[in-house]
């Protein structure tokens, strides 16, 4: 890539906002992605666990 200097190749010969819109989306989606496993584990988790307790032990 030839890009003398940051500002043309954040510019990406025009099409920057596009390039690093789609960039920062594609970021957000997966950190949304994330955020959304790691509390779906964290409920299932914990709901495992009132079903273990209201369980009768094995003799």
């Amino acid at each position: 890539m030839n890009a003398s200097n940051l500002n043309e190749f954040l510019a990406m010969g025009g099409y920057g906002l596009y390039v690093w819109g789609s960039l920062g989306m594609c970021a957000a989606v997966v950190v949304a992605e994330l955020m959304v496993i790691r509390f779906r584990r964290r409920f299932l988790v914990e709901e495992a666990g009132d079903e273990r307790a209201t369980e009768e032990p094995i003799a």
